[in-house]
């Protein structure tokens, strides 16, 4: 199409334009832009219809059931009981305890100590509160690396408090159980 043809087909236009008026301009430019989003919209659905189909398709077919090797309860228990520490050497998992604090830049003076005994478990506990000051990721820190570091202990509490808002020093207390292994406890107790 050239320029002059162009410049007529516009002329045209705006002739019929004004001889139809705005009101029937107006309706049948409505009708040609919803024509179009009819166009684009029909496409579309066809798209989310075979989506649909798929997934019902896949909802359809039975799940594949994989089976987990039996595991023996005595198995289990024998692997929990070789976990535990040993209980003549509490104090020294203490000490370790004082270490990570020190490493993670924690203040560290004091600590409570409770031995007991679980005899559903047939296992000795140490409970372990410790009173610690620094920042408050110094103090998660330490919490890990004493789980890292003594496979049988569990981080039973940490509780925080901090004096002032802007304190970048929290005092927290934290309270660690070692689970243990005592004469006549063990795999076959």
């Amino acid at each position: 199409m050239n320029d002059t043809s162009v410049h007529a087909l516009l002329l045209r236009l705006r002739l019929a334009g004004r001889a139809l008026g705005p009101v029937a301009c107006g309706a049948a430019l409505c009708c040609l832009l919803g024509a179009a989003a009819l166009a684009w919209l029909l496409p579309q659905r066809a798209l989310q219809v075979r989506e649909h189909e798929l997934a019902l398709r896949i909802a359809a077919t039975p799940a594949v059931v994989v089976k987990a090797a039996p595991v023996l309860a005595n198995e289990n228990l024998a692997l929990f009981y070789d976990t535990l520490g040993e209980r003549r050497y509490a104090e020294q998992q203490v000490a370790t305890l004082f270490g990570l604090a020190a490493k993670s830049g924690l203040n560290l003076s004091q600590g409570e100590y409770k031995a007991g005994y679980d005899r559903n478990a047939r296992v000795y506990t140490y409970q372990v509160v410790l009173p610690v000051k620094g920042s408050y990721g110094a103090v998660w820190k330490f919490g890990m690396m004493a789980l890292r570091a003594i496979p049988f202990a569990s981080l039973d509490e940490i509780s925080f408090r901090r004096d002032a808002i802007g304190d970048a020093a929290v005092e927290a207390r934290v309270r660690l159980t070692l689970y243990l292994a005592g004469p006549g406890t063990g795999a076959h107790p």
